[in-house]
């Protein structure tokens, strides 16, 4: 494991580079996997360790996320991407990987979405999205967490 960021909250370590892909359409697919590429278009290319600490809590968590792990990138509404970005720039592809892991798995993280928010939150920072960008995807994010996935 090489520690990819670390700050006084959280501390983010993968056993290799993340390395994700954008899905296209290939003429022999499918309709129903030419909807699943248009629903979920990144993919994670190879199998990736994880571990995450809680600094605060002094816990870590230890997961995989498979190879062929197919997700729809951050997801903003297309209103705010000429505040925010679209979701396919490349400085969100990370964050969204892991965050929307977790969305997934709650259970990673022993259901802690605030833990999840500031993971979240640091891959933003480590992948250059400062400043008032980061606060409201930060807290768009958590707000959307809190009032429809149950979290």
């Amino acid at each position: 494991m090489f520690c990819w960021y670390s700050n006084k909250k959280v501390k983010i370590c993968f056993d290799i580079i993340p390395s994700v892909s954008i899905r296209y359409y290939i003429p022999s697919m499918s309709y129903d996997e030419k909807k699943s590429v248009e629903k979920y278009p990144f993919i994670c290319k190879k199998e990736l360790k994880v571990n995450l600490t809680d600094k605060i809590k002094n816990k870590t968590y230890e997961f995989k996320i498979p190879k062929g792990y197919c997700y729809d990138g951050a997801s903003i509404p297309r209103f705010f991407w000429r505040i925010i970005g679209p979701n396919t720039d490349n400085r969100f592809l990370i964050p969204a990987l892991i965050h929307d892991v977790l969305c997934e798995h709650h259970e990673y993280v022993d259901n802690d979405r605030k833990f999840s928010t500031e993971i979240f939150n640091a891959l933003l920072e480590c992948s250059g999205v400062y400043g008032m960008k980061r606060f409201f995807m930060k807290n768009s994010v958590d707000t959307f967490q809190k009032l429809f996935c149950k979290w």
